[in-house]
């Protein structure tokens, strides 16, 4: 693992929609990995990382702590934080109001575009998502 300074996290702000429901009437349980993907994306473009990094990193483990539920047109922040060397562990953060709805980890590697291998991070990516610090809302 590499020694965060002030690691790069984002706040992105998505509502429920009916498609991601389920007939419990609450959120299907994969609409907070969808989230936790939107908040990747938003943090790697304000970075400016994106264009060397989508497509490059495969998603090897997620893990998921549901605590609430949440409903059609219920407003949700979600907030990543990046930790890692070759690997990179995204821990997020589903909120609604004042409580938190679910929590959890994203695991990626970066890999090689051409042969597919696991690829150490380059200095300068590494140095983005350990120091690059709140990429606001």
């Amino acid at each position: 693992m590499t020694q965060m300074q002030d690691p790069a996290r984002v706040r992105i702000r998505r509502r429920v929609e009916w498609a991601q429901t389920d007939a419990a009437g609450h959120h299907h349980w994969t609409a907070v990995l969808h989230w936790a993907e939107q908040a990747e994306t938003v943090l790697h473009e304000r970075l400016g990382i994106a264009e060397r990094t989508f497509g490059r990193e495969p998603r090897v483990n997620a893990t998921v702590d549901f605590t609430a539920r949440l409903y059609f047109r219920d407003d949700v922040d979600i907030a990543v934080e990046h930790v890692g060397t070759t690997s990179a562990r995204y821990a997020f953060a589903v909120l609604r109001g004042d409580g938190t709805a679910a929590r959890g980890t994203l695991s990626t590697v970066l890999v090689d575009p051409g042969s597919g291998r696991p690829s150490p991070w380059p200095d300068d990516l590494r140095a983005a998502l350990t120091s690059g610090g709140d990429q606001g809302r």
